[in-house]
């Protein structure tokens, strides 16, 4: 009585969840087209943001305390400050130098360099996350968008805006998967570059490519599941919350848990149907829940990089220009300014043991080329320990410059058109000692380069429950989780000295069920005779 009590407790409880996600999202009660402060015009991002901080007074305030504002991240393994600013990666490398480049994703106006001030709060940009529509800021103008017509690069013949900016404004809306994915769907130079699970193609998703984000699915936003509080966004893939081992968070629930995890909907006992629904919650005592539910990634028709080598770089054809190599399907496969890639779709995740704790490799870490690749990252985690799960994750392999006198990976400038970018001069050396002196690292002037390695949480492109591995999936002596430290499999998994037991003590029952066999029919037999 007590299960089947319990059992119906959590189906009450997922009807209510399906409930509360079903209920129609209310219109806002303000039209932003009647606001006379909107009516414009305005010269400048900055004019904006002074006009929607005459009603919306505290909102930046909040954001400039977000790490989408300060692009910074306190490791609470060492107390390290980490952060996009400051990090390493083996996509694009590194912000520094390159800040009015990779600002544009920078939810602020004008970060160029280490002058920006962080403290102004006209320097917050609203309308990169509540724009409905014709708003774009380009790479290269530190996060402004073109309000006038602008060629860049500069003698390019490329040309942005003129944006009306008035015009955003009066249609501002609630964040939406066009506005999130305008910054992390394109991160690391393009479209499903870095993370494989996040692209394009879940703008208008299929239920088949996100269970939950598919327009004949869930249809949710972003902020459906990252939901936020004081413009203070949950869930980070650099500060993962591996393990969530509770119970559903209740709706109006206070509570300082993520509410990004699987748990916080479907709780610790997801698997309420069926025969085998006990065995598989069972499961999710070592497996995350997209170990199973997210088979492949890079699966909505986007290619996503599973490789950069930047040693390549910098060939030019025989009129001494750059120039771009596509496969049969149209995607860049070379460029001059970055060097060789290897793309990848549906792909299969490799596994690991995750707990949370990340290490990273920085610009001050020693690294040992001899023991190529470097991990830029490292994942940690006990096998079977209680706060660990088994993931799924994007191993990414790059190539990238290290000095060989210091033994540090090094930081370049690449992106903004002078005559130290390599993108503009193709000279390595030039771009190290740019890039090395705008982010304070020491540099030898000898350089070389070397494999790294990266991990990317996959979380995202959820399939349907009917689309989740099968049993035969690990449980097969080639199956996923073949290379996965301290994981006992059966069906795969087999002891020489167990199976000598197992077989022993089997052929012995076998040998008294015989022997037992042959005595009745002796006995019987004797009894007949008399």
């Amino acid at each position: 009585m007590r299960g089947q009590n319990s059992r119906s407790g959590r189906w009450a409880l997922g009807a209510l969840l399906m409930v509360w996600l079903s209920v129609p999202v209310l219109a806002s009660t303000a039209d932003h087209r009647q606001f006379e402060a909107l009516e414009g015009p305005f010269a400048s991002g900055e004019e904006v943001t002074e006009a929607c901080l005459g009603c919306h007074t505290e909102a930046a305030e909040e954001v400039m305390a977000t790490r989408h504002w300060t692009w910074e991240y306190h490791n609470p393994v060492d107390g390290e400050v980490l952060g996009k600013k400051s990090m390493l990666n083996g996509f694009c490398i590194a912000d520094r130098s390159n800040e009015a480049f990779c600002q544009a994703c920078h939810i602020g106006y004008g970060w160029e360099d280490e002058t920006f001030d962080f403290s102004n709060p006209f320097k917050v940009d609203c309308l990169s996350c509540h724009n409905t529509g014709d708003y774009k800021k380009v790479a290269g103008l530190a996060g402004r968008p073109a309000v006038e017509r602008t060629e860049y690069p500069p003698g390019s013949g490329k040309f942005h805006g003129p944006t009306d900016l008035a015009e955003v404004a009066r249609h501002v809306g609630k964040t939406s998967r066009e506005t999130c994915g305008s910054c992390h769907f394109y991160g690391g130079g393009g479209d499903g570059v870095k993370h494989g699970d996040l692209d394009s193609s879940l703008v208008e998703a299929s239920r088949t490519l996100d269970v939950h984000m598919g327009l004949d699915g869930g249809d949710f936003r972003c902020s459906t599941c990252h939901q936020t509080e004081s413009h203070a966004v949950p869930g980070s893939r650099i500060q993962v919350s591996a393990v969530d081992d509770n119970r559903a968070i209740r709706r109006g629930e206070q509570t300082d848990r993520n509410p990004a995890t699987c748990q916080a909907c479907h709780g610790n006992a997801p698997h309420e149907a069926g025969a085998m629904a006990t065995r598989l919650n069972e499961h999710t005592r070592a497996l995350a829940c997209q170990t199973c539910h997210i088979p492949t990634f890079a699966r909505g028709g986007v290619p996503t990089k599973m490789g950069w080598d930047w040693s390549t770089g910098g060939q030019l054809d025989e009129d001494g220009k750059p120039f771009q190599r596509k496969d049969d399907d149209g995607h860049v496969i070379y460029d001059s300014r970055k060097g060789d890639f290897t793309l990848g779709e549906n792909v299969v995740p490799e596994y690991v043991w995750f707990n949370g704790d990340v290490t990273f490799t920085t610009t001050e870490t020693e690294i040992d080329p001899g023991n190529a690749p470097v991990p830029i990252n490292t994942y940690h985690g006990t096998p079977g320990g209680e706060d660990s799960r088994i993931w799924p994750v994007k191993l990414f392999h790059g190539k990238q410059p290290y000095d060989t006198v210091h033994n540090t990976l090094l930081v370049p400038h690449v992106a903004i058109p002078d005559d130290s970018a390599f993108w503009f001069n193709f000279d390595w050396a030039k771009a190290l000692e740019a890039g090395t002196e705008a982010a304070g690292q020491p540099f030898s002037g000898e350089f070389d380069f070397v494999e790294t390695t990266m991990l990317w949480p996959i979380t995202h492109m959820v399939a349907p429950g009917e689309q989740a591995l099968k049993c035969g999936s690990c449980h097969a002596d080639e199956g996923r989780l073949a290379d996965v430290e301290g994981v006992w499999l059966p069906g795969r998994d087999r002891h020489q000295l167990l199976d000598r037991f197992g077989f022993g003590l089997a052929g012995l029952m076998l040998l008294g069920v015989l022997g037992h066999g042959a005595l009745r029919i002796v006995t019987r037999n004797r009894r007949k005779e008399h």
